[in-house]
């Protein structure tokens, strides 16, 4: 395409169409998220290739303009080998648009969607211990009258605790503009999805310790009944500090 006709997606899609090498388009981000497009939404696209194929659709690789991203990957990369991490949510929620392999596509992202349970009972250890060290370190800081560390520890432990909710459910983390969209869809069983969310709000913007303490309680439960007691025993007795406090939340 010239300059002065910049490639539009449909007429990529339509390109990629009629290109027997191609056999999987997928289409990512907020094009793929019901009521989250807005005027500047651009489509983030896919195109999965055969592993041995030449196709002349090579030259669009890495193509970026705001009405259109291209990311050209072989079947074998996007089935695992090619993707970065980072990218799991936005292909456990993205929109198949072609797939000549008979579902094979939407198997691929369906794989991505679910973590597998090794992986992810390994990931939510990681994160609970990350999330127990964030709020330690954030009703700490209250109680030593350091109010912006123990703020920003709070702001922390949610980014951590949110991490470990996904994970127990062996699901990859929504991206923060996608999270109120995730839950309100595909709530996460055990959890009111309401609370949750004005809590994370609260403890992000002021650090509130005695709902962080609260907020403790539940996440402990769920992680001891997930089989995690032991990242939690490791606390010792700093898990008292991280409790609600019978006197009060001022530690």
């Amino acid at each position: 395409m010239s300059a002065q006709q910049p490639l539009t997606y449909d007429a990529f899609v339509e390109l990629a169409a009629a290109d027997p090498a191609v056999l999987g388009l997928v289409l990512k981000g907020s094009q793929a998220h019901d009521g989250m497009i807005t005027p500047h939404s651009d489509h983030d696209l896919y195109v999965v290739v055969a592993d041995d194929a030449t196709t002349d659709l090579s030259r669009f690789a890495g193509h970026r303009s705001a009405e259109l991203d291209l990311v050209i990957v072989t079947l074998s990369e996007f089935r695992g080998t090619g993707i970065p991490g980072w990218e799991r949510y936005a292909l456990a929620r993205a929109r198949v648009v072609l797939d000549r392999l008979d579902g094979g596509i939407a198997r691929a992202l369906a794989d991505w969607a679910r973590l597998d349970a090794d992986e992810a009972f390994r990931d939510a250890g990681r994160w609970l211990d990350a999330y127990a060290n964030s709020l330690y370190r954030s009703v700490k800081n209250h109680r030593d009258g350091l109010a912006l560390a123990a703020r920003l520890d709070a702001a922390d432990s949610m980014r951590f605790l949110l991490e470990l909710l996904f994970a127990l459910h062996r699901r990859p983390r929504p991206y923060n503009k996608y999270l109120k969209w995730e839950l309100a869809r595909y709530p996460l069983p055990g959890w009111d999805t309401d609370v949750l969310l004005r809590a994370v709000d609260r403890i992000s913007a002021a650090g509130d310790v005695s709902l962080q303490r609260q907020l403790f309680t539940l996440v402990e439960n769920a992680a001891r009944e997930a089989g995690h007691g032991e990242v939690l025993d490791a606390w010792g007795d700093d898990l008292d500090l991280m409790r609600p406090q019978e006197a009060g939340d001022t530690a």
